[in-house]
């Protein structure tokens, strides 16, 4: 599952913007993307660890 979970972020990340047509100048999304992924990564090992 953590697999598929990268390769969904690798692919929304790298090629969303073309895929959705998304406009993206500032690097806003990429930015909240790239938080939510983290922060995801990081609560999903917490919880893990218990």
């Amino acid at each position: 599952m953590v697999w598929l979970a990268l390769a969904i972020f690798v692919a929304v990340f790298g090629w969303g913007g073309t895929y959705f047509g998304w406009h993206d100048p500032e690097g806003k999304v990429r930015l909240a993307l790239f938080t939510c992924f983290v922060l995801g990564a990081l609560s999903g090992y917490k919880s893990k660890g218990d």
